[in-house]
């Protein structure tokens, strides 16, 4: 943590400078990581999940652990779970982007469906332990410990899915193919991986700074933690997933830039345990403050899911202003849902 001392404009001008950098480097992880796809050929499926991924939710990680040692339950469950919303919305906006089909159409995996599953797995493992007892095991709640477990078996799964699928999406003249760019293994994996160590660390340094920006404005605005949470310091440790999926889209890398959103969101998740060993209190999910308001947050980042997953099953090559009917109902339900939390008590 940081413990910056500023006045409110002061914690708004580090916020939005944070945010930047945020997604400055989020275009270049996107360009590295395409590139490390085809360099080692671990395939834009797995390096968009694993790598990038992990890489774009550090600013997150970092938001919610900050949140948590400052015991601010409400805003490292809100930050978490309001990512995931996020990144899944910025799929619909990557489909507007991409005018040729719609997205889950033309970059259409198994893999990412597995993917899906899994992180809707979690999230249930989630609003489960918001409804269970309060009770730990050693620091933290049962529920992480399961959610760590779920982590474990969804990773092996997607892996056998990507190694030995038991089927394959069906070629249409829309589906994109996920092939080495030419002359990619003529790159030098040491300047890649430097560059993606490099873009990584800066976002991570940044996310820390947005969330202690972040939880000064909550302090001296009346602003709700959950909306502070789920909507703003959400929306800004999710800038690498908007950029690097909306880069990957131009950059023809389709199955990358849909990997790196579900698998940002398989991380972020993760966050919720990260913050749980972090809360000193007791419980994170049973904390002071955490009410109502994150269970609904938490109902609409399942339900985002749920739609996009039936998005990736039924592979609809256009609908309205040529995008899907799952990026068509993720914009309403975000948006709606949103407008909904702010009037909540």
């Amino acid at each position: 943590m940081y413990q910056l001392d500023l006045p409110l404009w002061g914690d708004i001008s580090v916020f939005i400078v944070a945010a930047i950098v945020i997604g400055i480097s989020g275009v270049k992880l996107a360009e590295y990581a395409d590139r490390l796809a085809d360099r080692t050929g671990l395939g834009e499926a797995v390096t968009g999940t694993i790598m990038l991924g992990l890489i774009t939710a550090l600013p997150g990680l970092a938001a919610s652990v900050t949140a948590a040692l400052q015991g601010n339950a409400v805003l490292a469950l809100s930050n978490a779970m309001g990512g995931i919303a996020f990144q899944t919305m910025v799929l619909a906006l990557a489909d507007l982007m991409y005018r040729k089909a719609n997205l889950e159409h033309a970059a259409a995996s198994a893999t990412t469906m597995m993917q899906t599953i899994m992180l809707i797995l979690l999230i249930s493992i989630v609003l489960s332990g918001l409804s269970s007892p309060n009770v730990v095991v050693g620091p933290v709640h049962p529920a992480t410990l399961l959610l760590l477990g779920g982590a474990a078996l969804a990773f092996w799964l997607t892996y056998r899915v990507k190694e030995q699928p038991m089927w394959h999406p069906q070629d249409t003249a829309e589906t994109v193919a996920d092939k080495p760019a030419k002359g990619s293994q003529h790159e030098r994996l040491w300047l890649l991986w430097s560059g993606l160590v490099i873009s990584g660390l800066l976002t991570l340094i940044s996310g820390s700074l947005v969330a202690e920006t972040a939880a000064n404005i909550q302090e001296k605005t009346a602003i709700s933690a959950s909306l502070i949470g789920g909507f703003l310091m959400a929306g800004a440790t999710s800038l690498p997933e908007l950029v690097t999926c909306l880069a990957a889209v131009k950059r023809g890398a389709l199955t990358l830039a849909v990997s790196d959103v579900v698998g940002g969101n398989f991380f972020d998740v993760l966050f919720i345990a990260a913050a749980d060993f972090f809360f000193l209190s007791g419980s994170l999910y049973h904390a002071s403050g955490v009410g109502m308001r994150e269970i609904f947050l938490i109902s609409i980042t399942l339900l985002l899911n749920v739609i996009l997953l039936s998005g990736l099953i039924y592979r609809q090559k256009h609908g309205p202003a040529n995008i899907g009917f799952e990026s068509v109902l993720m914009l309403v339900l975000y948006l709606c849902g949103f407008i909904l939390l702010s009037y909540m008590n």
